[in-house]
């Protein structure tokens, strides 16, 4: 069966890892063709053999791709390389671990042609990527048809392919009884080929449709949102309160997992392609949201769930005790700033949150979690620990975690195998959850002490007996959000559900307020940058309809839009 046939070639590969069929350059071993092969005798003719599971070197082939070849994922940067820097963890060109064209074609060769791709449904990727599709256009080295596929469902696959922890591998059918596709690194390599090949230029809209739409909020889903529609002819403005366009992608995301340069690309490209955009405008703070919204034929909120949550113990007052995103933003925002020359000193020394010779303790896991521990460790910080209450995830998929969902299972991120190279282990403690804070004569804290808990059917319970005391000279709070601000909210007064995320039915994304829309994480709670894109699209197909019927009744009623409403732009300008 196949089952047992790849069940067989992986156990030979492993038991013999000297002889496999990956090299010591992390590639799959190769041989180049002889001259009588060049000469056209065979279809493969200027290509090299690739090594397989079972030893002997073939001409690459998809049809048993996914028997033959193993899972080889592109590794990022050496840690201690990587440390050195703030460049992205993903290897450059020049850099040895990059794969090669031909490693590229292997590993899309596994894609297994399967009758339910369940990699682009609701269990794998959230915007339906067409996954077999671009795998098998890479395999055929059909690259521009590619990039062509992947825009048709993901508007920044540059974004996804880099911080997305990729539930469209943990659907993979492959990898149901071995590693599936390497998905994500197909992915990246699709859209930075395409920009590097100039494939990707401005789609100037010709037709517009008179009607004007303002976009609050300018991360994932509004950026997906704009883009929608302005593509579908309607003329959009962005307004985002931060000083830089991106959202979570400019300063919520460090630099080591996507450059800042690739976030204004796009921009840069959306705003050539005739949306606006607008910084430092803070809706229902120094612009008037009611105005604004009298002002657009409609009105997308899509600002994120920002209101982190927070540890309320004795001692949460004290001085070195931050939320993991205003220690991330201020670091983003000194790298911009020294790039620039526009680094103040008195800036740095009254904002800047620096972890350099502290001992660090992050509460809480997850991707933010680990974006903290990776920038601590570019402050070069004394030691850093990290706190999930949470027991240890099992090596392999629990009975009550079965295929296709995301796999709950034990890992090694970026920030752990960097703290793992420096300090020689693994900084995540389990099972734990902080007591208080311990403050020194000045305010400082200087340490906390902490209980082991245990899980039972009416959630953690901390055990009696187990307190321990940490040092810790800065601590980063990394426990999620609860919710979006709500101060827009309570202006337009939009019912909320019980989360208090702003109320819109997934699918529609019309709130309680006519010609108001809501997505992202404000609508649906925290989630991935590819939930906050597919809401985004969601967004503006439901706008879009909006749009069109009050264009109709506008008509009917003798009344023409033709005008818009962007002729009354500089009554609402932000003060600033």
């Amino acid at each position: 069966s196949t089952a047992a046939a790849m069940s067989t070639s992986t156990a030979t590969a492993a038991a013999s890892p000297s002889s496999g069929p990956i090299g010591k350059d992390g590639r799959h071993k190769i041989k180049q063709p002889r001259e009588e092969w060049r000469e056209g005798i065979y279809d493969h003719n200027n290509e090299p053999m690739v090594k397989r599971r079972d030893g002997s070197y073939q001409p690459i082939e998809k049809l048993r791709g996914f028997l033959n070849y193993e899972r080889n994922p592109e590794p990022y940067r050496k840690p201690l390389e990587r440390l050195m820097d703030w460049e992205e963890l993903n290897p450059t060109e020049a850099d040895e671990e990059k794969h090669s064209e031909i490693e590229r074609k292997v590993q899309a060769a596994r894609c297994m042609d399967c009758g339910t791709p369940f990699c682009q449904t609701e269990t794998g990727c959230p915007v339906n990527n067409l996954i077999p599709e671009w795998n098998n256009l890479i395999y055929n080295g059909q690259w521009a048809d590619a990039i062509d596929r992947l825009h048709k469902t993901n508007n920044f696959p540059e974004f996804t392919g880099r911080v997305c922890p990729a539930p469209c591998e943990g659907a993979c059918v492959a990898g149901l009884i071995d590693g599936p596709v390497t998905i994500k690194n197909i992915e990246y390599s699709i859209v930075d080929r395409a920009w590097n090949d100039g494939l990707i230029q401005p789609r100037i809209v010709k037709d517009r449709t008179g009607m004007t739409v303002a976009v609050v909020g300018s991360g994932p889903a509004g950026l997906a949102a704009a883009d929608q529609l302005n593509q579908m002819g309607h003329k959009v403005a962005v307004y985002e309160r931060a000083d830089r366009i991106g959202g979570l992608l400019m300063y919520g995301i460090p630099n080591m997992k996507l450059e800042k340069e690739t976030v204004d690309r796009r921009v840069n490209l959306l705003r050539e392609e005739g949306i606006d955009f607008v910084t430092n405008a803070d809706i229902g703070g120094n612009v008037d949201v009611n105005e604004l919204r009298a002002n657009y034929d409609a009105l997308a909120l899509t600002v994120g769930a920002t209101k982190p949550r927070d540890l309320p113990v004795p001692g949460r007052d004290l001085k070195g005790v931050h939320f993991a995103m205003e220690f991330l933003t201020k670091n983003q925002k000194r790298l911009l700033m020294t790039k620039e020359g526009a680094l103040e000193s008195q800036w740095e020394k009254d904002t800047f949150i620096t972890a350099a010779g502290k001992d660090v303790i992050v509460i809480g896991g997850g991707d933010t979690g680990t974006d903290c521990i990776g920038t601590s460790m570019r402050h070069r910080c004394k030691s850093v620990t990290n706190f999930e209450l949470m027991p240890q995830p099992p090596m392999e998929r629990a009975p009550d975690n079965p295929w296709p969902q995301w796999p709950r299972v034990f890992g090694l991120d970026y920030g752990h195998a960097e703290v793992q190279a420096v300090f020689g282990k693994d900084p995540r403690v389990y099972s734990v959850m902080t007591k208080e804070f311990i403050g020194d004569d000045d305010g400082n804290v200087k340490g906390l002490i902490t209980q082991d808990v245990e899980i039972t059917a009416k959630g953690p319970r901390a055990i009696e007996g187990s307190e321990r005391e940490w040092p810790a000279d800065l601590v980063v709070l990394s426990m999620g959000f609860v919710s979006p601000e709500d101060y827009i909210s309570q202006e337009l007064g939009l019912d909320l559900d019980q989360r208090n995320n702003i109320h819109a039915v997934y699918g529609d994304y019309r709130t309680s307020v006519e010609g108001v829309f809501a997505g992202g994480d404000c609508r649906r709670g925290q989630s991935l940058v590819v939930w906050a894109i597919h809401e985004g699209r969601g967004v503006a197909d439901s706008c879009d309809a909006y749009l069109k019927q009050k264009r109709e009744d506008e008509v009917a009623a003798g009344s023409s839009a033709a005008g818009g409403a962007f002729a009354n732009l500089s009554s609402i300008s932000p003060n600033i």
